[in-house]
């Protein structure tokens, strides 16, 4: 699979790790930054995250600021986009198998290194149940285009 995936400076640590899982499990990805501690807008960075999985140019995302609540809001702002965020497997499993979640969104200082594996391959291995839960996802979009 190919991800896009970025952080601000807060998540900047975790997305390495992110990147080596990846790596290490045969995936590819787009790093759209940040590339250092330095202090960034993670609205810069969810756009563009965002916009490669709504594009079509990587199949999912991942996203990561200290709490994951602000990657969350500013890439849900893209039509298409899905974007979850999860604290541990349960949630990762649900949102992509019952919302077709296509970008995942992390909190730095709440996941843990022990969970990060756990959730990033719940993310990455569930697929959409469709059935029931289509129809929801369909209202979802609906969203996007009716104001």
């Amino acid at each position: 699979m190919h991800l896009a995936i970025g952080c601000d400076h807060r998540g900047f640590g975790l997305k390495e790790k992110v990147k080596g899982l990846l790596s290490g499990w045969g995936h590819s990805y787009e790093d759209f930054g940040c590339h250092d501690t330095g202090s960034v807008d993670y609205p810069d960075i969810a756009r563009p995250v965002a916009e490669a999985v709504a594009g079509g140019n990587c199949q999912r995302g991942v996203l990561i600021c200290s709490t994951g609540i602000g990657m969350s809001m500013s890439a849900n702002k893209v039509r298409g986009i899905r974007a979850a965020l999860c604290h541990n497997a349960f949630c990762a499993r649900r949102a992509r198998g019952h919302n077709d979640a296509n970008v995942l969104c992390l909190g730095a200082e709440v996941v843990g290194e022990e969970e990060l594996a756990e959730i990033l391959e719940a993310f990455l291995t569930t697929e959409f149940e469709g059935g029931r839960h289509q129809r929801r996802l369909d209202k979802m979009s609906a969203l996007e285009r009716d104001p």
